[in-house]
């Protein structure tokens, strides 16, 4: 059966503003999250002990991303939950061992440059990868704040699994395993924090800050045709570009020599590799120039390396992920096509920001 279409939230007006706005339009679901967090807590660690680790990253976060912690706790105010609780669920270090390892993946990234595209245009495509109960949470925020670029964004309420600004930014990329994590900002709320960035030089800086906890590896793209693929732990990152073919890949593991040291799952990182490599291969196939939305969509559908393929199914192999959602985003133009579930039987959808530096550079 074709799955649904994403819901589309808009929000607007200060941090809180939209903080509240938030917390009301995803109530159900982040009660639902703060509620049963707690069946899931590592070995040995009561709630307690959850919340007092959870304060410690809260403390450091406050003085460096005030606007962020009175957005968070204006959501769990319009959700009606404790502020902490909601913070700590955030946290993704914190989170990890009552967790099998895994084998059913996270994520997969495809980027054409400029040259190798039939118009010119820089996209991205990427294919989203969760327990497939997870399909029902995946939301489409619009955020507009003053001062700030627009936002639009995919993932859950109100956490980002990728998004895009009227700056004319594009962020998507892949969940690693580092083994160097410690107290500092949480990725992913440095991921919310390089939303807000003007530049593809800022939004870099912003990855690499010195004080993270750890990191994505994070795919960053700019209307001007600029690629920073930043593969990052908590204390190094190597920053790549495009291949000579104007092409990039990547998926859940870490790929270059410098970083290999950090990988954190090696029994995952086998698995991870054969859907990067099946990328590598599709895009290497592809004739040069050639490249459009229809035919990246097209290259998220593989099933060739099932189950550990591109396109994931609970049927072909992995009862526990499944591709949730899927995007393929012109970056030059503003425009990003996406949809709930696998690529491959997914009703399109579309967003187009109202401003944007690219178009008004071709115009």
């Amino acid at each position: 059966m074709t799955p649904l279409t994403i819901e589309l939230v808009r929000v607007a007006g200060t941090h809180r503003e939209v903080g509240r706005q938030m917390g009301e339009a995803g109530r159900e679901r982040i009660r639902h999250t703060v509620e049963t967090a707690w069946d899931d807590l590592p070995s040995g660690r009561s709630k307690a002990d959850q919340l007092a680790l959870a304060a410690e990253y809260r403390a450091f976060a406050a003085p460096r991303l005030p606007w962020l912690l009175e957005e968070l706790d204006a959501c769990a105010e319009g959700a009606g939950v404790e502020p902490l609780e909601l913070f700590a669920t955030s946290i993704e270090e914190i989170w990890y061992e009552p967790y099998p390892p895994r084998t059913d993946g996270r994520c997969s990234d495809l980027v054409a440059g400029p040259s190798a595209t039939a118009d010119g245009h820089l996209l991205v495509a990427h294919n989203n990868d969760l327990r497939p109960e997870a399909e029902d949470e995946i939301t489409a925020l619009e955020i507009r704040v003053p001062g700030d670029p627009v936002v639009f964004q995919l993932g859950g309420i109100p956490w980002l699994s990728v998004g895009w600004n009227s700056a004319g930014l594009s962020l998507t990329g892949n969940e690693l395993s580092p083994n160097d994590e410690r107290l500092g900002i949480s990725r992913s709320h440095q991921v919310l924090e390089m939303m807000r960035a003007r530049s593809l030089r800022e939004m870099v800086e912003m990855a690499v800050r010195p004080d993270r906890a750890s990191s994505y590896n994070n795919v960053l793209t700019s209307a001007d045709g600029g690629v920073a693929n930043v593969e990052g732990s908590a204390t190094d990152a190597e920053v790549s570009d495009l291949d000579g073919r104007g092409h990039l890949a990547h998926t859940n593991h870490y790929v270059a020599e410098r970083m290999l040291r950090f990988e954190g799952d090696t029994e995952y990182a086998p698995l991870s590799n054969t859907r990067y490599e099946r990328a590598c291969e599709l895009l290497a196939g592809e004739p040069p120039s050639s490249l459009t939305v229809d035919r990246l969509r097209a290259l998220l559908c593989d099933h060739e390396t099932k189950p550990q393929s591109l396109c994931k199914h609970p049927d072909l192999g992995t009862p526990t992920s499944k591709t949730v959602f899927w995007c393929v985003a012109d970056v030059t133009d503003g425009k990003v096509r996406y949809g709930r579930g696998n690529p491959c039987d997914s009703v399109a959808q579309e967003y187009l920001f109202d401003e944007y530096p690219g178009r008004e550079a071709a115009a």
